[in-house]
């Protein structure tokens, strides 16, 4: 599992930094403990380009079925923390 983390982690470093910040912080307090289904749906996720996830995260854009629920978590707990 350490090297599928270690994988994810660098493939979530996008063009765009608010995105770095939302994917790892999925990764870093989300993507161990979701189902097998939800982790399937942030590897795909992955594999879209930077400008739409971005729409998908700000809500321009409509998310497709099976990536709807994880960018509402993801998002979910977007506010910086302190």
């Amino acid at each position: 599992m350490a090297a599928e983390l270690k994988k994810l982690r660098w493939r979530c470093r996008r063009g765009m930094k608010e995105l770095d910040i939302l994917l790892t912080r999925y990764l870093d307090e989300g993507y161990e403990t979701a189902s097998s289904e939800e982790q399937a749906a942030f590897q795909s996720l992955l594999e879209v380009q930077d400008p739409l996830i971005h729409a998908y995260c700000l809500g321009q854009e409509r998310a497709p079925e099976h990536l709807a629920a994880l960018i509402q978590r993801i998002t979910a707990n977007s506010a910086p923390k302190r």
